[in-house]
This record gives C-alpha cells, structure tokens and sequence, in this order.
C-alpha cells in the first residue's frame, strides 16, 4: 500500500478537519436549497460574491455563513474571472488542512463528510466526485420527496437505480487523462504546495481543469463513495453560464395561463360579476 508518511492537519480534537470555499453569482436561487445543508458537512465555509448580489449576501447572512465581496470577479463588465474569486475565498481559510471548491450548485449527500474522513485520502493528490443531475424544481422536489438511497448497508452505491442523468466525467488527453472537475475539487494546500487558482480566464470554463493540471495523472484521485447531486433550471448547453448567469431561475413554473384565470375571477368579483 502506497503511503507518503504526511498528513494534513487535523484538530487538536483528532477529528477530520473540513474547509470549503464557494462562489456564487447571481445563484442565489440554487445556493438557497445547498447552502443550510451542505454547511454541516465542514468546520469552515465562506461564500464569495459581488458587491452588487445582495440576494447571495442575504443568504449567507441568514445561515451564518461568512460571504466575501470581492470586486475582482467582474460580471458587470463582461467578464467572469472566477479564479479570482477562489483566490479571494481562500485566503479566508487556514489551507492547512483538505480544502473543497464546490459549486453553489452542488448538493452533497449527507454521509459525504464521514466517508471522506474513513477514506483516509492521500494529501498529495487532489480529488474527484461523479455527479447525478436534477433537472428542473419539480424534479428537485420530487426527490426530496423521494429521498433515494445512495449508500445502503454500508456496502453499495446505487447509481443504476436512480431516476436521474448521471453526469460524466472529463478527460483530457494532453493533460494526461482524468480531471476533477470544478464543481467538486478536494485537495490539501500546505501538503500539495498548491495554494492558489489560476487567474487568467475571463470566464469560468477551463480554469478549474488548468487547476488539476496542477497534479500529475498518477495524483489525480477519484472518489467512488460518494456522488454529487447537481442542481439545474433547465436544460442549457454546455458552458452556458461560464460568462455569468443566463439559465432560467431555478424555481416552480407557474403557467400563465393560470395568472390569466386567477385575474379574471379577481375581475369579475371586483365588478360584480
């Protein structure tokens, strides 16, 4: 068995110790249904936004959760440098010990922060999750309701029994071959050396798979225990937000057909028939 012999810092308390950082622009919507969930799962959390979304900063404020205002992400001027905004999150956290940039889009299942400490990572690699994709808030709810099993007995995980897309995994051939991608990156800054993101897009595609790059194939780890549920308004093409949000808002669809029927009784009972 391959040991390095290094491990990240843990508490003093001996128990695994967690921090995330998230950015989130303009999905508020999405970060409304993650957020007071996925904050058990670590000791600390910060969300970074702009000055202008005061829905996100109403969010983190209502759930206690440390939201950073970071004027270099850019929206506003046509651009989206998201590794900017990464970088602005992370200085928040101690990074001495597993670090996790999640997508606001991203809900964890509940075992995640208990398998990730029996797992027993290496610290000089950085790692990967599958993903299933709930598309649209009837589905969303659907499997609230539903609430399917993803770890049974403590010896399976069901991936054909589920009602939703599973999501695929990226390679890339001149990067060596698999990427963990960025809604879902776990790593250790003070074993790894790595620290930062890169900084030179201008939108959010390819930044995170330039971060990965970062670690040679052999230390590129995927994580089989444990598989995201992403969270989408619709369905959009790939790299539709990677320049801001243009999807939908994630939220019921009333049909207006019924706004039309409900004013018209208004009406007719305001006029007396």
């Amino acid at each position: 068995m391959y040991q390095t012999g290094k491990k990240c810092h843990e508490p003093l308390d001996g128990n695994f110790k967690l921090e995330a950082v998230i950015v989130c622009v303009h999905y508020a919507d999405f970060l409304r249904c993650t957020l007071p969930h996925n904050k058990q799962l670590f000791d600390r959390l910060v969300v970074v936004t702009t000055p202008e979304d005061k829905e996100t900063q109403r969010i983190c404020e209502f759930y206690h959760v440390e939201c950073v205002k970071s004027e270099r992400l850019q929206p506003q001027k046509g651009k989206f440098c998201k590794g900017a905004g990464i970088n602005d999150g992370l200085k928040k956290l101690s990074r001495d010990a597993w670090v996790i940039h999640l997508d606001a889009d991203i809900w964890l299942p509940p075992l995640t922060r208990i398998l990730l400490q029996r797992a027993k990572l290496n610290p000089e690699m950085v790692y990967g999750l599958d993903r299933f994709n709930i598309r649209g808030w009837d589905q969303w709810q659907d499997f609230l309701k539903w609430l399917p099993l993803q770890q049974e007995a403590g010896a399976y995980i069901h991936m054909d029994k589920s009602r939703l897309q599973v999501g695929t995994r990226f390679m890339q051939e001149h990067m060596g071959g698999y990427l963990p991608i960025g809604f879902f990156q776990m790593w250790c800054p003070r074993i790894s050396g790595v620290h930062e993101y890169p900084e030179h897009n201008t939108t959010a595609g390819h930044t995170d798979l330039l971060f990965s790059n970062n670690w040679p194939r052999s230390r590129r780890g995927f994580i089989p225990e444990i598989v995201a549920y992403h969270l989408e308004s619709e369905d959009s093409g790939y790299g539709t937000n990677w320049s801001g949000r243009k999807t939908a808002p994630f939220e019921p669809k009333i049909e207006v057909a019924w706004y039309r029927k409900l004013w018209n009784t208004v009406k007719k009972h305001i006029m007396g028939g």
